[in-house]
């Protein structure tokens, strides 16, 4: 049974969140004498803390309500508040799918949560069978599940998915940093049916502005408050939140971007594929491909010689370098290169 109360740390139910200028007057139009501001300049005042016009832009574009949104400085300060509303350091527990996105493990090393490893099973899915009994551990409060996957770039069946979710007492936090270019549906359009759910989006992948650092997270408007009373209380500065603005309005030129991808990354698997230096181009959701090469050290080390950086996650993924996909011209000078090298 969720119980979202007996969830949160005892710390954060008592928090007095910081009260800010803006959270005392939200007016546009005003001499602002309040905030201690410089009077003269053209980024001379405290950006919105609660992004109302982004959201309002963000509600559009998701199909997602304001009041479930919630915007952070990229999507690692959401798995950070995610951390620090819920899991008691030295106490609680977190579930994570390894090989997976490394900064669960950062966050929850820095939170001091404890670290439960499920690896994931052939076809990078989720094991259900092992994990199942696993959701009933004490103190597990956190569930992390990343589709499409990094680094392997497959995304999750989601029958499965929804059966953690059903079954978890605690939060499951889904990130859908690649879901756009990714023809499985976001779970975005069940957060009314599961309480209990964090859904991650960005604005780094497929919107293309990943300096600016937007993270999304859609989910009930009871979590939003709990991160809203976490969070600095100005966490994206006002340049920021217009360059999102900005890229929501060229929609059109996202959509074709998008595609001219997606249509790249088909070509570039079967270009990948063709190479001796290849010997698996695994199935991607992503804007990347994970393959198998012989010898991934010295193909990384021979790529680089030529100024073409991917990256090595042998570590990770025995054997296997993640490729982006670059534009067309950028991807022809990868495949070039690879033929040259002399393994």
């Amino acid at each position: 049974m969720f119980d979202l109360d007996k969830l949160v740390r005892e710390n954060v139910r008592k928090l007095v969140p910081y009260s800010s200028a803006r959270d005392d007057y939200s007016g546009r139009e005003g001499i602002f004498l309040d905030a201690n501001e410089n009077p003269y300049g053209n980024l001379n005042r405290y950006p919105d803390p609660y992004q109302k016009e982004l959201k309002q832009a963000v509600s559009n574009f998701r199909e997602v309500a304001e009041e479930n949104i919630f915007l952070g400085n990229g999507s690692d300060e959401i798995i950070d508040l995610c951390f620090r509303t819920f899991c008691n350091p030295g106490k609680d527990r977190v579930l994570v799918f390894p090989p997976t996105y490394g900064m669960y493990e950062v966050s929850a090393a820095i939170n001091d949560a404890g670290l439960i490893r499920i690896p994931l099973r052939s076809g990078f899915q989720i094991d259900l069978g092992k994990t199942m009994p696993v959701l009933e551990t004490p103190g597990l409060k956190l569930v992390f599940i990343c589709s499409p996957n990094n680094p392997t770039g497959n995304s999750m069946d989601p029958g499965d998915v929804e059966t953690i979710i059903a079954a978890f007492p605690g939060i499951v936090v889904i990130d859908e940093a690649y879901i756009d270019f990714s023809s499985f549906p976001s779970f975005k359009k069940l957060i009314s049916v599961y309480p209990n759910m964090v859904v991650m989006q960005t604005f780094s992948k497929a919107l293309g502005i990943a300096s600016a650092r937007i993270g999304m997270a859609f989910t009930n408007s009871n979590i939003v408050s709990l991160f809203n009373r976490m969070k600095p209380p100005y966490n994206i500065s006002t340049i920021n939140q217009r360059a999102a603005l900005n890229r929501l309005r060229r929609l059109p030129v996202l959509r074709n971007q998008l595609e001219l991808i997606k249509s790249e990354r088909i070509r570039l698997a079967q270009d990948l594929g063709k190479l001796s230096i290849i010997e698996e181009v695994f199935p991607s959701d992503a804007n990347f491909l994970l393959v198998r090469a012989k010898d991934p050290d010295a193909v990384w080390s021979a790529l680089v010689t030529e100024r073409i950086i991917v990256r090595n996650r042998s570590k990770i993924v025995p054997g296997t370098l993640r490729i982006t996909v670059g534009t067309r011209t950028e991807n022809n000078k990868l495949i070039n290169a690879l033929r040259r090298i002399p393994i």
